[in-house]
């Protein structure tokens, strides 16, 4: 069980990308390529993305892109076995305080309509229901509920 205090939460460089593929195949079933991730990092000028650190060990990460005053998530992961610790609440927090300094004004994303636990992060922390994104996911074809917040 992770201490919270312990967990540190910094902008990722390229060579956390390692440890971060690890992170990226325990959360989903079609997963990022190292490729994006190094496009992410070293090419998109709007993107940038943070690690959760403990012991110097990668156990979440969060992207977000901001273009003039609008932020969206890319993406949100937490490593299996250090789930339901806030260190996915932290990270989102982080990210949001970031995308207030870059002067955002709103925040989206995308989440299953079935991840109910990610859902209701996102509503602790303001998001609200803006919309359904039909057959979003391409492994399943499941529909991606769009969630806003104003910053």
């Amino acid at each position: 069980m992770p201490e919270l205090d312990s967990v540190n939460i910094r902008q990722m460089t390229p060579e956390d990308i390692d440890q971060v593929m690890v992170v990226e195949y325990s959360a989903f079933d079609v997963p990022w390529s190292r490729q994006a991730f190094e496009n992410e990092l070293n090419n998109n000028q709007f993107a940038t993305y943070f690690v959760a650190e403990l012991g110097g060990k990668i156990i979440g990460y969060c992207g977000v892109w901001v273009i003039v005053d609008e932020s969206h998530i890319t993406n949100l992961a937490v490593l299996n076995g250090y789930r339901g610790f806030k260190v996915g609440e932290s990270l989102l927090r982080q990210v949001m305080l970031y995308a207030v300094a870059q002067r955002a004004r709103s925040m989206s994303l995308e989440v299953r309509v079935s991840n109910d636990i990610a859902q209701n992060l996102y509503r602790k922390l303001g998001f609200r229901n803006g919309g359904i994104r039909k057959n979003y996911y391409s492994n399943n074809g499941e529909d991606a509920l769009v969630m806003w917040v104003r910053l």
